[in-house]
């Protein structure tokens, strides 16, 4: 996988299945990259349709295959409730460079919960390294003769 930076950009979701029975629900979500996790604004009382249109950066390294994202309900006296999650892979952007604004499914235990759109962009990082055993001792300033 490739070196680089990862920008996210977290646009809406909707017809997310609302976790709060008397008022709307305040969703948020939660975007995690291997070890790397960083989490939304919470759209207070947007409840089923809401929208965020932030940007999220993540630096890439190797193994990262996949972003997930985790929609969560911000509730202030009890634990905060799990919506629904999406795991985007990210080869196709590997590829490609740039995914515009694009809808993936929201799926809890199985069955779909809503839907959430964002859109993904990689700039790849420029390898420094490369030629390294030709300007450290490589085979060009080699003087071994046999």
């Amino acid at each position: 996988m490739p070196h680089g930076t990862l920008e996210v950009l977290l646009v809406s979701a909707k017809g997310l299945e609302n976790t709060d029975f008397l008022c709307n629900m305040d969703p948020y979500v939660v975007l995690i990259c291997r070890t790397q996790e960083q989490q939304s604004s919470v759209a207070s009382g947007k409840g089923s349709d809401p929208e965020w249109n932030e940007t999220f950066i993540f630096n890439l390294s190797e193994g990262i295959s996949e972003l997930k994202m985790k929609i969560m309900d911000s509730d202030t006296l009890t634990a905060h409730d799990l919506v629904g999650e999406v795991n985007i892979p990210l080869e196709p952007l590997f590829i490609e460079g740039n995914l515009p604004a694009t809808v993936y499914n929201v799926v809890k235990d199985g069955h779909y919960c809503g839907e959430i759109r964002v859109g993904l962009s990689f700039r790849p990082e420029e390898r420094r390294d490369r030629g390294l055993e030709e300007n450290f001792g490589g085979w060009k300033e080699s003087t071994y003769q046999d």
